[in-house]
């Protein structure tokens, strides 16, 4: 038993060096990515919702998170008055709701989703066998054509190196146009993520969000990596949506967004997946992707 036991040691760490098991298993892991025509489409519901979604819900937990933005707000004098006001208006509303006199009361993430946009959605085991991790609605009810989860990762562009991170990695995403989005929490894709992400840092202004690697999430939409495939028995309940974030978004809000790209010098904007519901799902309901199909 000792020696089995070496002896799959010993192939754990060298396996990725065997050229038969490696086209072994990248053949395998294709049906991972999401190939699609270059003439398809997946605007389920136009960029101007998604911008306000991620707008509403970063400026609630940027609100909510208020007192730990002093750095930022001291470089930003205009913006920190708009949140003054915004933040005067939802502690007067928290007084005609409740008895509490006490100072700012801060909530979890996933209260600030819900108190926001009506639900909280969570990883935990899926109900599809030997599937693993999957998402569900823990809370609330999110109605068609709703943003209800994000796809976290390091954004690499065509012909950008990705190879040694993509062996055995089930969490590429395939967009459109051949970027790629690797949303893997672990190993060297996890290594890579919080690299780009610290060097992309400027100052006190984060322009990613790195919980998402975490088990404590700053951006409860950021689980949308754990959505499983549909099967027979259970139909697609959400579709990807390709966003790109634009140049105004708000850069004291970047700290929420969970992607980063992996090439500094490249001036583009930065490109998101969002995942929209495709009917009412209720609370308690897993959510399903179709890797393969894009509705256009």
């Amino acid at each position: 038993a000792a020696m089995l036991g070496e002896l799959r040691r010993r192939w754990r760490s060298y396996k990725y060096r065997f050229v038969p098991w490696l086209a072994l298993n990248l053949c395998r892991q294709r049906r991972t990515l999401r190939y699609v025509p270059d003439s398809s489409q997946d605007k389920i519901i136009a960029d101007e919702d998604v911008f306000e979604t991620l707008l509403k819900t970063f400026k609630a937990l940027f609100i909510n998170n208020f007192s730990r933005q002093a750095d930022i707000l001291a470089l930003l004098p205009e913006v920190k008055c708009q949140y003054l006001e915004l933040l005067t208006v939802k502690q007067k509303q928290s007084k005609v709701n409740s008895c509490n006199r006490d100072s700012q009361q801060v909530f979890s993430p996933e209260e600030v989703l819900f108190n926001t946009l009506g639900f909280t959605v969570s990883r935990d085991q899926s109900s599809l066998v030997s599937a693993g991790t999957g998402v569900f609605v823990t809370r609330g009810f999110v109605p068609k054509g709703t943003v209800v989860s994000m796809y976290p990762g390091t954004v690499y562009r065509q012909h950008e190196p990705i190879f040694f991170q993509s062996l055995g990695n089930p969490f590429i995403f395939r967009c459109i146009d051949g970027v790629l989005i690797d949303g893997n929490d672990k190993g060297l894709s996890r290594s890579v993520y919080r690299s780009c992400s610290r060097r992309d840092q400027f100052g006190p202004f984060q322009m990613s969000d790195e919980s998402w690697l975490t088990a404590a999430l700053q951006n409860p939409l950021a689980v949308g990596q754990y959505v499983n495939n549909c099967s027979h028995e259970k139909a697609a309940n959400v579709c990807y949506q390709e966003f790109d974030v634009p140049g105004h978004f708000p850069v004291e809000l970047k700290q929420y967004l969970p992607n980063i790209v992996y090439s500094h010098d490249i001036e583009s904007h930065l490109r998101c997946v969002v995942l929209v519901t495709l009917r009412d799902i209720e609370q308690g309901e897993e959510l399903f992707s179709n890797y393969y199909t894009v509705v256009s």
